[in-house]
């Protein structure tokens, strides 16, 4: 593991320092680029890499311990329209007073069908299903033994269509989120550690959801009006996240609710990838204690390799033309 995050790190600080051309990157909706944010999935199918994703807080365990993630999510196109994502995410625990321990989340897998794209209106839309495979992650680090399904609607909206009297806040982004987590088994069966007696906990469907607001700096020199800014000032698109879960039915604690977090921070935007860093601040007790932080490199791997790698799987619309000649 030490030697896997020196390798990304290099590459990480490799990316950073490569020169910047035009971006032509992934999501775009008319004159609108919606980045890959870091919380909040963004509104467009793609061929795209993040990794590492990197994140150190404290959790909302009672008493709460120290926790940091390392993730990777590789994205690719089946079709222009239809894609398919692959996630992990290794964990480290160090509670107070107790053993460190560690281990791979659950895998997670997403499949996703772009609904709209209406380049006037700088709108998104995109339905999708995530899979949290149950059994595939370490019980020590909390992953479940069950699979939970995830129906999920996300959007995406610029503000590039409001009138001349407000052009200001044309940079304006925001996009989103809406899922309803189903368990594949309502309830889990476990032994309690001190008496041996079995135990029945209740597996809650769960609402999810989230959001992003960003204001575009790229959009603002490209789109509305050049302020002579430095070049770096024009990469960024500074953002603030919220992601939250809200336990729906199938729970027995009263006082179970809402948790997550809000995210501040800012995207740097290039040619071929992105670096992001945010900072992590829990709603409530349940989500944590103080604040932390986490980043990511992401890399547009259909920017990358335009003509080979980064391209769909299958091209929808040569099959449609060998169709129309039969």
């Amino acid at each position: 593991m030490y030697r896997l995050w020196l390798r990304a790190s290099a590459l990480a600080l490799f990316v950073t320092f490569v020169p910047v051309a035009n971006a032509f990157a992934h999501c775009i909706v008319g004159n609108r680029f919606f980045p890959a944010t870091l919380n909040v999935d963004d509104p467009c199918v793609a061929d795209e890499l993040s990794i590492p994703t990197i994140a150190a807080f404290n959790n909302g365990d009672n008493p709460a311990a120290q926790e940091l993630d390392i993730s990777g999510e590789f994205s690719k196109r089946i079709t222009e329209d239809f894609g398919v994502s692959v996630g992990s995410t290794w964990t480290q625990l160090r509670p107070p007073g107790g053993p460190t321990v560690s281990g791979f989340q659950n895998l997670e897998t997403a499949f996703q069908y772009q609904l709209l794209k209406d380049a006037p209106h700088e709108l998104a839309l995109l339905a999708g299903l995530v899979v949290d495979w149950g059994g595939s992650g370490s019980a020590n680090v909390g992953a479940d033994r069950f699979t939970t399904y995830t129906p999920t609607f996300y959007f995406g909206k610029g503000f590039g269509d409001l009138p001349d009297t407000v052009r200001w806040l044309r940079p304006f982004a925001l996009t989103g989120q809406v899922g309803y987590a189903i368990p594949g088994s309502s309830s889990t069966v476990g032994t309690d550690p001190d008496t041996s007696n079995v135990i029945t906990t209740a597996n809650p469907q769960v609402f999810k959801w989230g959001a992003t607001l960003q204001y575009s700096m790229p959009y603002l020199k490209s789109a509305v009006v050049d302020l002579g800014l430095p070049d770096f000032i024009n990469h960024l698109i500074p953002i603030v996240e919220a992601q939250l879960a809200t336990p729906v039915a199938n729970f027995a604690d009263s006082g179970t609710k809402t948790t997550g977090t809000i995210n501040p921070g800012v995207i740097y935007v290039g040619s071929t990838y992105q670096v992001g860093i945010e900072a992590i601040i829990p709603v409530n007790r349940d989500s944590g204690t103080n604040i932390g932080v986490m980043g990511q490199l992401h890399l547009y791997l259909d920017d990358m390799f335009p003509n080979s790698f980064g391209r769909p799987l299958i091209n929808t619309a040569v099959v449609a033309s060998k169709s129309g000649g039969l």
